[in-house]
């Protein structure tokens, strides 16, 4: 009787397997991302801002401007970058010498970017064109310049002066021609109406003044994702040269 080998799946079923498997690795981390913003926010609400990652939508939304062709390398900065939600939309974009730096100032989150960016396919093919500066923006290179900024960090959450501060740096590293990105989540503002002390609403207030007053100098579109939650609304910054950055 002649003995009979194991079937090997064909390339539609190992397809269909992989798959799976990547679906069910994804949502595994999913969760695993999430309860991390969660506790993180609860932990340290100020700078973190969000109870969980930035959905597809909203990721797509902020790695817009890498997603025109350029025909020459660019340099791709994303600022709090939190477990790499957006970073991953980023790294699809990336062609083959952009570079893109990863600044994230919280501990645990940078951890689980640290291991990603080995284990991680979709961040580790790049090897070491993808870096990781664990520490606050203030440890950017001064000298280094971009052509893409993303910055994912909650604006609403700091005092005015800080978030002037955070736009002038982000504006000043842009290569010409440049573009920066950040969110803002819709619906804040009343709720701050309706919980917020006095004090908070005076620095909420100073906070939409500052991104206004940048706004009105440097935006060049402004999209509401709905598909996120809560839905955010994002807003494109350029700068066309040196000349007239100061508001």
């Amino acid at each position: 009787m002649a003995l009979t080998s194991p079937r090997t799946p064909g390339p539609r079923t190992a397809a269909r397997r992989t798959r799976r498997s990547v679906s069910e690795r994804s949502a595994a981390r999913r969760f695993a991302d999430r309860r991390l913003f969660l506790a993180e926010t609860f932990r340290t609400f100020r700078t973190t801002g969000a109870v969980t990652p930035s959905g597809r939508r909203l990721a797509e939304a902020l790695a817009a401007p890498l997603a025109r062709p350029a025909g020459r390398p660019r340099a791709v900065l994303e600022v709090g970058a939190g477990t790499g939600a957006v970073s991953r939309i980023l790294a699809d974009l990336l062609g083959p010498d952009d570079t893109l730096d990863l600044v994230e100032s919280n501990p645990r989150f940078a951890r689980v970017l640290e291991t990603d960016l080995r284990t991680d396919p979709r961040l580790a093919v790049h090897g070491e064109r993808i870096g990781l500066i664990a520490g606050p923006v203030a440890e950017i290179d001064p000298e280094a310049r971009y052509d893409v900024i993303v910055s994912g960090l909650p604006f609403a959450n700091f005092r005015p002066e800080e978030v002037s501060d955070l736009l002038t740096r982000y504006l000043s590293a842009l290569n010409p021609g440049g573009h920066l990105t950040y969110f803002g989540y819709r619906g804040t503002a009343r709720l701050r109406a309706l919980t917020g002390s006095s004090s908070s609403l005076a620095r909420h207030g100073g906070v939409v003044h500052v991104l206004d007053s940048f706004q009105r100098a440097h935006a060049t579109g402004c999209r509401t994702v709905w598909a996120n939650v809560p839905p955010a609304r994002v807003w494109n910054l350029s700068i066309p040269s040196r000349a007239g950055l100061s508001i």
